[in-house]
């Protein structure tokens, strides 16, 4: 198999963990914001898990597909689910929640992928495409699981940070947010350096553990 052959079949078998991946991901912050009062989402048509409703050219597609072929991570981002924190009934505590629901979710759609996987080894399937789709369905969630909860934000980890923190230090932690996309790009960029690859790297395969842990009996 030539390397295009390869490229085209990685691409296959992440294609639908992916974008389920990041989808499901964005529509968990909406259904979170909309049990706690603030339904924007749902009024603007994002409360679905719908792959189209979230799909981000770049995000989606092309930055997963580029993270691959340099051989890191695959992970990505979807059109971010607006959320008005403001008419959460609790914002400063439930934008925590709020932010936590999206590595939930990824969390239990790896549980999901691993399940599958237990499921079609135990009816003797074999088929290679859908055992490495399980697979990548894994990975795929882990790393966003685990990147999304990096103490940064405008990362999930670092809202849920804000949510935690006294008031006062809560308000200059926040506005580290417009800084956004310098930070989002600084961390990509951070992907290829030792210290913050062996950090992440780490950080994944704590989650994969975690996510495989429940399943290991069947695994052996």
């Amino acid at each position: 198999m030539n390397n295009f052959d390869q490229v085209i079949q990685t691409i296959t078998v992440f294609a639908i963990p992916v974008l389920f991946a990041i989808s499901l991901h964005e529509a968990a912050h909406g259904y979170a914001a909309r049990y706690f009062g603030d339904n924007t989402a749902e009024k603007l048509g994002r409360l679905t898990p719908n792959p189209i409703k979230h799909i981000d050219p770049f995000g989606t597609i092309l930055l997963p597909l580029m993270l691959q072929f340099f051989g890191m991570p695959p992970f990505g981002y979807a059109k971010p689910v607006p959320v008005d924190f403001n008419r959460l009934r609790n914002p400063k505590k439930q934008m925590g929640f709020v932010a936590a629901a999206g590595p939930a979710a990824n969390f239990a759609m790896g549980l999901g992928w691993v399940l599958l996987y237990v499921v079609l080894r135990a009816l003797g399937v074999t088929e290679p495409f859908l055992l490495g789709m399980c697979q990548a369905g894994l990975t795929v969630n882990a790393v966003m699981c685990a990147f999304n909860l990096i103490p940064l934000p405008p990362l999930d980890g670092g809202r849920i940070v804000t949510a935690m923190l006294p008031r006062d230090l809560a308000y200059k932690f926040a506005s580290i947010e417009r800084l956004g996309p310098f930070i989002f790009i600084g961390l990509i960029l951070l992907l290829n350096t030792g210290p913050f690859q062996a950090f992440l790297g780490t950080l994944i395969r704590f989650t994969k553990y975690l996510i495989v842990l429940p399943f290991s009996p069947f695994l052996s």
